[in-house]
């Protein structure tokens, strides 16, 4: 490496003195944003301790309404006989329809919420019926149609579970 020249090292000192120069004059005047800051901590504190004195006081005056409120007896209440179930009015079972291909285990919670719980349920749906299902489900027109689910509950329904296995997996 040669050697610097004496107007090299001027060059350099007058680069090093301006660059000292500049950051002294841009320098972000950290006392400055300290006292922002501290005032904006003061500022929030503030504010919580208005906030802790005003719940204190809501606090306050809700029990001394509390206190000061009558006591109300409750009102007799008829008692009324529950309807008996019966063998015939009380049936359970649910068929597991997520076994109908593009419903799911989502989709039979969905089918069931709106009260359809059994393979006859969709076999005996009516097209206006399908179409106001798919759109409480959130499903595309004709999509009950395009699955083809009528077809495959009348098959389990049936009890054609191999049937349905070789034509809907």
């Amino acid at each position: 490496m040669p050697p610097f020249t004496l107007e090299q090292w001027a060059i350099l000192f007058l680069v090093l003195l301006l660059g000292w120069l500049i950051g002294f004059l841009s320098r972000s005047g950290g006392a400055k944003w300290r006292r922002a800051y501290d005032a904006e901590r003061d500022a929030r504190a503030q504010e919580q301790n208005d906030n802790a004195e005003a719940l204190a006081a809501a606090n306050a005056r809700i029990a001394e309404l509390e206190r000061a409120a009558p006591v109300v007896a409750a009102a007799p209440v008829a008692s009324v006989a529950a309807p008996t179930a019966t063998p015939e009015t009380l049936d359970l079972t649910r068929d597991d329809l997520a076994r109908i291909r593009g419903v799911g285990a989502a989709g039979e919670r969905r089918l069931n919420a709106e009260g359809i719980y059994r393979y006859s349920d969709i076999t005996g749906l009516s097209p206006a019926e399908e179409t106001a299902l798919e759109e409480r489900m959130g499903a595309d027109p004709g999509y009950i149609e395009q699955e083809r689910w009528r077809e495959q509950a009348a098959l389990l329904e049936a009890g054609n579970e191999d049937e349905h296995r070789a034509r809907f997996s």
